[in-house]
C-alpha cells in the first residue's frame, strides 16, 4: 500500500482526521484540491458558540487540535450564557481567517507521518466491497488500507444567487463532479443539502455610532486545557450589533420570488439548515417578529472585511444592496462580497456505523458535512473520531464509541446514525439529555483518560490531569474541615453583600452549598489556597451535587439498556405484530442495542416490548 490512511478533503474534519492518524505514527496522506484552503472558514469566522464551544473543549480533551489553533489565533473570546446555569455555558471565539488556517497548516506540517498533496478525487478503488484507495481525475491511483472522506460542501457544489446556478465551490473553485455519483453506484443513499453565507462589508463604510458594541470578556479564557492564554484582553477586536426593521422586511417580502430558494430557480432544491436559516426564511416564517438581530464581526486583524452574521441570503445582488442599506449603521455600506447559497451532495448518515465507518463499504470512513452536519465544530469532532477509529482498526482494536452520557460528540454521532437528518444537523444544548454532566468546565475530567487510552494524550498531559484531580479532592477536604467563625467583621461582610448571616458556625462546604454564596465571596473571608480553575470545578460539583447525582443515575439506567445487544444477523421481517413503520426504521438503522432502538423516531414502546420478547425467545444466550 502507498499509505495506511488517506484523508480526502482539508477542511476542519479532514485536518482533525489527518492529525489523529499521523500523530499516532500511521503513514497518512491528506488529499486536498487546494492547499491554500486547508482549514478555511468559507462562512462565519467563529469557533465555538452554544454547545459548539463544549465540543471544541471535548476535541482538545481527546487530543485534537481545533481548540489549540483557535486559542493561538482568535481576535476575541467570551463565555456565552455566563449569567445562566453551568450546563449551557459555552466558549465562543472570533476566529481570524488569515492566521487560523496558517497555524493549522503549520501544525499539520510538523507531523513526520503526514503528506499533503493537491488533487481532485473522483472515485475509489473498491475490491469485494472493500476500499483499497482513491482514483484522481487524471486516472492516478493511490492505494491505502483505509480512506476517510471529508469533502465538505464540494460534492457537486452549486452556488445559487437569484436566478443563477453555477457549478463551483465556496470560493469559486472546481467542485467534485463525479465522486457522489460513484458513491451512489456503490449503494449509498445520496441526499441534497444547502447552506449559505451573508455579505462582507467594508469596515470603513459602517456608521458605528448607530451600533451596539459587543466586546470580548475581561478575563482570560482558553479552549485548550494545555495552553496558557495567547492574547491580551485589551487587544481583542469588538463586534457590533444591529437589527433588521420594517423596511428590511418589506424589501425581502416584495422580492421573495427573486430568491434562489423561493422560486427564482426551478426544480427541487436542497434543504437548508433549520437553525441557521437565511434572512428570507426568518422573515417569511416569523412574520410576527418586528426585527431580527444581526452581528457585524471582523473576519481578521489583517484585512477590513466585516461579516454580517444572520443575514445569509440568495437574493440577486441589486436586492442585497437594498437590504443591507436598510439596516441601521449600514445605510452607506460598501458590499465587498455578496451573499449566496451553496447546494451540495451528502450521504444519508444512517448508513454509518458508530465508528463512522460506512456500512456499505468496508474501510471507508466519512466525517463532516458529507454526513449531513453543519458547522466547523461538528465537522472537526467527526474528523477526530473517524481518524481515531481508522487507526484503531489498523491496530486491530475495538473502535472508540462515545455514549450520549460521555460527550456532546457522542450525542451528535448517535443522533446522526439513529435518527438521520432532514436538514443540516446542528448541535444544540437541548439535544443532550445529560447536559449537566456534559459541561464545558469538565471536558478534560470526562475525556482526557479516554484520549490517553487511544494514544492521543501523552504522559505529560495525563499527569496534568492527575494533579488537577488531586487538587480537586484536596479542596473538597479543605472546605469540609475548615469552618467560618461569625465574627463581627464577617457578619458585616455578609450584611454588605445582602447575604443572610448564618446563625451558627458552619463548614465552608455547608456555606458553599447555599445558592447565594459563591466561592469568591468565601475567598474574601478566608484564604483558600487553590487556583481559580480548581475553585470553579469544586464549586460546581458541590452546588449542583444533587442534580448531578440524579443525572448520573439516569445515565446508568441508559447504560444498562446499551448493554442489551441486538444481534447483527436479526431479521426484522420475522418479528410478528411489530408496526410497519418501526420495522422499516429498524431495518434501515439496524440498531446495535435496545437503547439505540428506543431512540429511533417511529419506533414506539410497544414495538420495543415486542422486540425484547422476540430477542429473549430467539436469542436466549444473547448478552
Amino acid at each position: 500500500m502507498d499509505y495506511e490512511i488517506i484523508v480526502v478533503g482539508g477542511g476542519h474534519a479532514g485536518c482533525e482526521a489527518a492529525y489523529a492518524s499521523a500523530y499516532k505514527g500511521h503513514k497518512t496522506l491528506l488529499m486536498t484540491s487546494n492547499v491554500k484552503n486547508i482549514a478555511d472558514m468559507p462562512c462565519n469566522p467563529h469557533i465555538g458558540g452554544s454547545a459548539k464551544g463544549i465540543v471544541v473543549r471535548e476535541i482538545d480533551a481527546l487530543g485534537g487540535i481545533m481548540g489549540k489553533v483557535a486559542d493561538k489565533t482568535h481576535c476575541q473570546i467570551k463565555m456565552l450564557n455566563s449569567a445562566k446555569g453551568v450546563a449551557v455555558q459555552s466558549l465562543r471565539a472570533q476566529g481570524d481567517k488569515i492566521t487560523y488556517p496558517k497555524e493549522m497548516l503549520n501544525t499539520l506540517n510538523s507531523l513526520d507521518s503526514l503528506t499533503i498533496q493537491e488533487g481532485m478525487v473522483e472515485d475509489l478503488i473498491v475490491e469485494d466491497n472493500k476500499v483499497k484507495g482513491i482514483i484522481l481525475e487524471d486516472g492516478t491511483k493511490i492505494t491505502s488500507n483505509i480512506v476517510i472522506l471529508t469533502t465538505g460542501t464540494y460534492l457537486k457544489a452549486d452556488i445559487l444567487v437569484g436566478e443563477t446556478r453555477t457549478r463551483k465551490g465556496p470560493h469559486g473553485e472546481k467542485p467534485s463532479n463525479h465522486l457522489s455519483d460513484k458513491l451512489r453506484d456503490y449503494g449509498f443513499n445520496i441526499i441534497r443539502l444547502k447552506t449559505g453565507t451573508p455579505q462582507r462589508i467594508a469596515k470603513d463604510s459602517i456608521d458605528y455610532s448607530k451600533l451596539k458594541i459587543e466586546k470580548g470578556d475581561d478575563k482570560y479564557l482558553t479552549f485548550s486545557f494545555d495552553l496558557e492564554p495567547q492574547y491580551k484582553i485589551e487587544e481583542q477586536l469588538p463586534c457590533y450589533l444591529t437589527y433588521t426593521n420594517e423596511k428590511t422586511h418589506k424589501i425581502i417580502m416584495d422580492n421573495l420570488n427573486k430568491s434562489s430558494m423561493y422560486g427564482a430557480i426551478e426544480g427541487k432544491l436542497g434543504i437548508g439548515p433549520r437553525y441557521c436559516p437565511s434572512i428570507e426564511d426568518k422573515v417569511n416564517r416569523f412574520k410576527d417578529k418586528e426585527r431580527h438581530q444581526l452581528f457585524i464581526e471582523p473576519e481578521s486583524r489583517y484585512y477590513d472585511d466585516m461579516y454580517l452574521q444572520g443575514f445569509s441570503t440568495s437574493m440577486p445582488p441589486e436586492i442585497q444592496e437594498q437590504m443591507v442599506h436598510s439596516l441601521a449603521g449600514l445605510e452607506n455600506a460598501k458590499i465587498l462580497k455578496y451573499g449566496y447559497a451553496i447546494e451540495y451532495d451528502a450521504i444519508y448518515p444512517t448508513q454509518l456505523k458508530f465508528s463512522l465507518e460506512t456500512k456499505i463499504l468496508e474501510n471507508l470512513f466519512t466525517a463532516g458535512q458529507i454526513n449531513g452536519t453543519s458547522g466547523y465544530e461538528e465537522a472537526a469532532c467527526q474528523g477526530l473520531m473517524a481518524g481515531i477509529n481508522a487507526t484503531l482498526k489498523l491496530e486491530g482494536k475495538e473502535p472508540l464509541v462515545l455514549k450520549r452520557s460521555d460527550a456532546y460528540i457522542g450525542v451528535l454521532i448517535d443522533d446522526l446514525i439513529t435518527k438521520g437528518i432532514r436538514d443540516p444537523y446542528r448541535l444544540l444544548t437541548s439535544r443532550a439529555e445529560f447536559r449537566l454532566i456534559l459541561r464545558s468546565d469538565n471536558a478534560d475530567l470526562r475525556l482526557r483518560r479516554i484520549g490517553a487510552s487511544v494514544g492521543m494524550i501523552d504522559d505529560e498531559r495525563l499527569e496534568k490531569l492527575n494533579i488537577k484531580e488531586q487538587k480537586i479532592d484536596e479542596l473538597k477536604e479543605f472546605l469540609k474541615v475548615n469552618k467560618l467563625k461569625i465574627t463581627p467583621e464577617v457578619k458585616e461582610q455578609f450584611i454588605n453583600n445582602n447575604i443572610e448571616v448564618p446563625t451558627a458556625t458552619l463548614s465552608l462546604e455547608q456555606l458553599l452549598k447555599r445558592p447565594e454564596i459563591t466561592i469568591e465571596f468565601l475567598s474574601s473571608l478566608i484564604d483558600i489556597p487553590f487556583t481559580d480553575e480548581i475553585k470553579e470545578q469544586v464549586s460546581i460539583q458541590l452546588k449542583y451535587e444533587g442534580y448531578i447525582n440524579k443525572a448520573l443515575k439516569e445515565a446508568e439506567k441508559m447504560l444498562k439498556l446499551e448493554k442489551k445487544k441486538i444481534p447483527s444477523d436479526i431479521n426484522y421481517d420475522d418479528i410478528k405484530n411489530i408496526a410497519s413503520e418501526a420495522r422499516q426504521k429498524l431495518k434501515e438503522v439496524r440498531p446495535e442495542t435496545i437503547a439505540q432502538a428506543i431512540r429511533i423516531s417511529g419506533v414506539n414502546p410497544a414495538d420495543i416490548s415486542i422486540l425484547s420478547v422476540y430477542l429473549r425467545k430467539e436469542y436466549p444466550n444473547n448478552d
